[in-house]
């Protein structure tokens, strides 16, 4: 199940919703940072995709009820890989977000293969999450497939 991954001895997991470049095969593919994640299962959430360029952007708002859900990867995740997430993603592990960043992490429930897990994810600012740039297919793979 999902909802019961641990990492180590006792240590429960914390667990991370990407749908980008840090999805498996992406430019910063997850699976090869240290400590190693734990998959836990293909997901999808709903929200708006953005392209930035070499890297998309989600938003939990702007999204129709006949858009297609956001294609994403669930991984269990240490604290010392969560830092290191927060870095990748631009955000200072130790402070508090500010508006100045261009991501912020945020709490979700993710359907993971038809079942509820709370994760947390990174979304994009919306200064960037223009309408020209959104993505209406909801899969960043298809925008820069896997290496």
């Amino acid at each position: 199940m999902p909802h019961e991954t641990t990492l180590g001895a006792a240590q429960p997991a914390r667990h991370v919703f990407v749908y980008g470049t840090l999805r498996r095969g992406g430019s910063n593919d997850i699976t090869r940072l240290s400590p190693a994640p734990v998959w836990v299962g293909p997901a999808c959430l709903r929200g708006a995709l953005y392209s930035l360029g070499p890297y998309p952007g989600m938003r939990l708002d702007g999204h129709g009820e006949q858009d297609p859900p956001v294609v994403g990867e669930v991984y269990a995740v240490t604290p010392a890989l969560e830092r290191q997430l927060d870095l990748i993603e631009g955000l200072d592990p130790d402070g508090a977000a500010t508006d100045a960043d261009e991501y912020a992490k945020r709490d979700v429930v993710v359907d993971v293969e038809g079942r509820p897990l709370a994760c947390f994810m990174y979304v994009i600012h919306p200064r960037y999450a223009t309408s020209d740039a959104r993505l209406l297919h909801g899969d960043w793979f298809r925008v820069a497939p896997p290496l």
